[in-house]
């Protein structure tokens, strides 16, 4: 088994977060918390547990930000005992090649992508029975038995092959291509935080950031509710070509004023002498898909009374100097949103990939439009450092493709 993992071992984990915005390449050394590592297949553990081959993989910012160290050890989260080694990867869809005989939910030569496998063990995984409050819910992501011993996922999408329990992963449907099949795990992610406030129509949304994820809240959003109004703020020209593509009626630029967002919005700006001033009658409700204190500190600014700004970008630090007042003095709304899960939409319950089904197979998502670069397996390094270009080389999703 082939794997990139990055384990969680302080001492290196300090030195990558300290050396690797200087020299991206030391997360590739023997000093680093990550490896590229080679070992024998591990055993299935138990008999409902699957081992799957890697078809296809998308790089994603979460990945890049585990491998480089990003995080905080200060961050509430830091706090709960879990998993000790990260495998990266879990865009993923996979071939089971080898099935338990406690399986039912799969055979040899299904197509699966990962649900729970990246988040670590849950009651299902454990098999514990009766389920905490949370797995009996449909939300294994928060168990409380999260961090009880037993087997745990081996290996992930940034390898050839993974070993993980049948219930943390979920089956491709027929009708879906490889790229779809790829693409539903973010879709998923864009999918559950839209419907944890989902538009109205006539209501007017702004997107902020355009990287993947923020461009499949435009799709979605588009495809949920096409008669809300979208906004987006962009800051590359490919971005902002895209997001247009996808449905924005509006398009900004990461520069834009408090003036141009009362333009938009019809609300009227207030200045300050000592702050950037306020937007009244913003828009309805703002989807912060980068999630820094001065984005955050904005969308509350611009979203009207009552309105909801809601927290996608996962920014794994602590927040400095932020403003929440407009939490209470307009009774803002803020709410985050986390991966998938189960969801509520038009009355009826159900888990996040089924919504996302639901929508391919209304032929409402276009993902394969946000797929600009594919790699093989085996030049990772540069399909990461395309990921990490910023703008330099107009990439939105950076793919991992099995060869031959």
């Amino acid at each position: 088994m082939k794997a990139i993992y990055v384990d969680k071992h302080l001492p290196n984990m300090l030195l990558t977060k300290a050396i690797a915005p200087l020299w991206p390449g030391f997360v590739w050394t023997p000093l680093s918390a990550s490896r590229m590592a080679e070992f024998p297949d591990p055993p299935l553990p138990g008999p409902r547990w699957l081992r799957v081959k890697n078809e296809q993989c998308g790089i994603c910012a979460s990945d890049l930000s585990l491998l480089f160290v990003h995080a905080d050890p200060s961050i509430a989260p830091a706090a709960l005992p879990g998993v000790s080694r990260f495998y990266l990867g879990h865009e993923s869809v996979s071939v089971v090649t080898e099935a338990g005989p406690g399986v039912t939910r799969f055979r040899v030569g299904d197509r699966v992508i990962m649900d729970t496998h990246f988040y670590g063990v849950n009651c299902h995984i454990l098999e514990i029975d009766p389920l905490c409050p949370y797995c009996a819910d449909g939300q294994p992501l928060f168990c409380l038995n999260k961090s009880e011993p037993g087997p745990a996922g081996i290996g992930g999408g940034f390898g050839d092959e993974y070993v993980t329990h049948e219930t943390a992963v979920y089956p491709v449907p027929s009708f879906l291509n490889a790229d779809q099949a790829m693409m539903a795990e973010p879709t998923a992610i864009a999918v559950h935080g839209v419907l944890r406030c989902p538009p109205k129509p006539g209501d007017k949304v702004l997107v902020i950031g355009a990287g993947v994820i923020a461009l499949l809240y435009v799709m979605v959003i588009h495809a949920i509710c096409p008669e809300a109004e979208i906004s987006v703020i962009a800051r590359y020209p490919h971005q902002q070509e895209m997001a247009k593509m996808l449905g924005a009626a509006h398009i900004l630029s990461d520069k834009a004023s408090y003036q141009d967002i009362a333009a938009i919005t019809g609300g009227r700006f207030f200045s300050a002498p000592l702050n950037k001033g306020i937007v009244t009658g913003g828009f309805d409700i703002v989807y912060d898909c980068v999630g820094i204190s001065e984005t955050t500190t904005d969308a509350l600014r611009w979203t009207r009374a009552n309105g909801t700004v809601v927290m996608v970008g996962i920014h794994m630090a602590p927040m400095q100097k932020i403003d929440l007042s407009l939490v209470w003095y307009h009774q803002v709304n803020l709410i985050g949103t986390y991966v998938h899960g189960m969801d509520t939409w038009n009355g009826q319950r159900k888990h996040t990939y089924e919504w996302v089904m639901d929508l391919f197979r209304e032929k409402k998502l276009p993902v394969e439009d946000l797929i600009t670069h594919r790699f093989p397996y085996r030049d990772y390094k540069e399909a990461i450092r395309v990921a990490t270009s910023k703008g330099e080389k107009q990439a939105i999703k950076v793919t991992l493709e099995r060869s031959g």
